[in-house]
């Protein structure tokens, strides 16, 4: 065979093989048509206006995902250069059931959605395996079912046999018996192979940029309007594939429900009171700044290092001064997307990253959410690319509006544009925190609005005209340290002259610790030190070294109520205003140990019992306590805790109906 034949082959193939998968979108496109149309009460708003096509893309992304995680082995077995499968009639049998099989029950599943759905409101996870389990009457009821859903029966059994008989064997190429023949054979094959082999791992990943994570179900929230629409987009192959083997939340039932509400429970009331006279109406900006540990802040540790320590953030200390800060303040995660649900929806890491949970799909209270009730107009920033990290998604479902990052960001060339970015994960957050200003000033008050910040991020870069400026020191974060900390200094000057600032409250947090070089910020307990700052310009109700533990889920509660918000919410965090400083805590998950620190204690408990037990002054947790004091009073209130969130979870209680 000549070498015009055998690249003829070889496409013929690959065009077998793109015809084959494209035959499985247009069996999920039937299948979302009629998942649609069986519960087309559920959409029949706000589908086909100016958010169809953004559905469409986002249902492309995840039925790419779902449809290459069904045909792997299909592409495994037609694609493996191996020179006799080509002429094995066995082995063409394998690869077409390798095909039909996984889709028949790609199919199947879409479709039993269509109809489970109007009792759940959202696609079948890997734990819908685990509800019916202990059901012995499982196959009747399915038979009962496809009796009463027969036109969903008929649709899958046409959607199966159009595979079967559309189907095309990619297997066509008979090499030569010899040498050269071979030779040329494993090689446009293999690489062949290879290439394809990449492409389905972006695809499965959901993109090729560095900044895209493997998607999950709570990516879905980014292409939707309201969370109701996350299902029509998603795919129940999808689904229940990445959510296998996650099952983070588990009700430990340590209490009766009566028992429960009465030792704690995440449901705030409203509060009116002297606090909060003045101050209805009040703009809400929330800076959730990378990796600004404690550790990096002169306020909080006057007394390391001989009391020497200055710190790298010399513009967060002087706004410190005129802020309400505590000295013990913590990170409720160690990730970025642990931090954001905490700051802005009060929901705590613990066991997996919410974002990464079937909970994600939840109904979810927030910040946003909430204030939107009263007329906020509400806003989230993130420089790096849109969608990325997941962001875009949470921030859609926890109620803001609107979303600006790269590319809104792109389109102000009056900031730099992409000139700013900095090569890696985002744009620089000198011109970004001015763009987050500059947007804000258009924005009708009352507004609430956040920014995540990403410079102060590996690989630790700054621009290169600050490389002078800010030199390298002990860590290589602490150059980003700097060059954040001027950034935010420049954002507050630019902010301080509109018109807005003075009716505004201010909160400063981070997403989670990063590197450390002293010993008390290396522990199970230091390595969640960081800052939670309010700052009001001119309220000196809100300035001051309080005593008192603060966290990152207190931030919502402590706002609504500073706010004098007057609708029940639900958030896992305390007000920071009202609770004695002997009742504040702060709650952490650390490589399968829940943690609390409260009431003098930090305590340490597996789930069935406490651990370990260390004195509040014993900074690098030196002299294991357990047994000698009594922490039950804690450990009653994080067992309470605990329960909380699980059962909530589970159930889809975190909002109040």
């Amino acid at each position: 065979m000549n070498n015009r034949d055998e690249n003829a082959s070889l496409i013929k193939s690959c065009i077998k093989v793109a015809w084959d998968i494209f035959l499985v979108y247009v069996a999920y496109f039937l299948c979302r048509a009629i998942f649609m149309a069986v519960n087309y009460s559920h959409y029949s708003e706000g589908v086909f206006g100016d958010n169809f096509w953004t559905l469409f893309k986002g249902s492309l992304v995840f039925d790419t995902s779902g449809i290459l995680y069904m045909n792997l082995l299909f592409l495994v077995l037609a694609l493996l250069p191996l020179h006799w499968k080509e002429e094995s009639g066995v082995y063409r049998w394998i690869v077409k059931f390798a095909y039909i099989v996984p889709n028949a029950v790609g199919i199947v599943a879409n479709l039993v959605d269509a109809r489970y759905f109007g009792w759940t409101e959202r696609r079948s996870t890997a734990s819908v395996f685990n509800e019916f389990a202990n059901e012995d009457n499982i196959v009747q009821i399915l038979g009962r079912e496809a009796l009463s859903q027969w036109y969903l029966v008929l649709a899958a059994v046409a959607m199966v046999w159009g595979l079967w008989t559309l189907y095309r064997s990619p297997l066509t190429f008979r090499p030569e018996r010899n040498i050269l023949s071979f030779i040329k054979y494993y090689a446009f094959r293999m690489v062949f192979f290879v290439a394809v082999a990449f492409l389905a791992a972006f695809g499965i990943r959901g993109g090729i940029d560095r900044s895209t994570r493997p998607i999950t179900v709570s990516n879905a929230n980014q292409y939707i309007k309201s969370p109701i629409q996350a299902p029509l987009i998603l795919n129940t192959p999808f689904s229940i594939i990445r959510t296998i083997n996650k099952k983070p939340f588990v009700d430990p039932k340590y209490y009766s429900m009566d028992t429960l509400a009465r030792i704690y429970t995440p449901l705030h009331h409203p509060v009116e009171d002297s606090l909060n006279v003045g101050n209805h109406g009040k703009n809400v900006v929330v800076l959730i700044v990378e990796s600004f540990s404690r550790e990096f802040m002169g306020c909080y540790n006057k007394d390391l290092e001989g009391g020497n320590y200055k710190g790298y953030t010399p513009f967060i200390d002087s706004l410190a001064r005129h802020s309400m800060i505590f000295q013990q303040s913590y990170c409720n995660g160690r990730k970025s997307i642990d931090g954001m649900p905490s700051v802005l929806s009060g929901i705590p890491y613990f066991v997996e990253p919410f974002f990464l949970t079937p909970a994600s799909l939840n109904r979810l209270d927030g910040i946003a959410v909430e204030l939107s009730k009263d007329g906020y107009e509400t806003a989230f920033f993130h420089g790096a690319k849109n969608g990325s990290m997941g962001f875009e998604a949470f921030a859609n479902a926890t109620g803001f509006q609107k979303y600006y990052g790269r590319t809104e960001f792109d389109a102000a060339p009056e900031y730099g544009g992409e000139a700013e970015f900095d090569g890696y994960w985002a744009i620089w957050d000198e011109p970004f925190l001015q763009f987050y200003a500059g947007e804000m000033s258009k924005m009708k008050e009352p507004f609430m609005t956040a920014v995540f910040t990403a410079s102060s991020h590996h690989p630790y870069h700054i621009p290169d005209k600050y490389k002078d400026i800010y030199p390298e020191e002990n860590l290589l974060i602490h150059k980003c340290i700097r060059y954040t900390d001027m950034s935010i200094r420049k954002f507050f000057e630019t902010a301080s002259h509109q018109p807005w600032f003075q009716n505004t409250i201010f909160v400063i947090c981070s997403d989670h610790t990063n590197l450390s070089d002293h010993d008390e910020y290396q522990t199970s307990r230091g390595t969640f030190a960081g800052p939670v700052i309010f700052y009001a310009p001119g309220d000196t109700t809100l300035v001051g070294d309080r005593h008192g533990i603060a966290q990152q889920i207190d931030v919502m509660p402590t706002v609504l109520n500073y706010l004098g918000y007057r609708r029940p919410y639900i958030s896992f965090g305390i007000d920071l205003l009202r609770t004695p400083p002997e009742e504040t805590f702060a709650v952490s998950y650390f490589n399968g140990i829940y943690q609390i620190l409260k009431g003098g204690y930090f305590v340490q408990f597996d789930g069935n019992a406490v651990t370990a037990v260390y004195a509040d002054d014993d900074k690098l947790l030196k002299n294991n306590l357990v047994g000698t004091v009594d922490v039950s009073a804690t450990e009653t209130f994080l067992k309470a805790f605990i329960q909380q969130y699980m059962s909530r979870m589970n159930e889809n209680r975190m909002v109040v109906e």
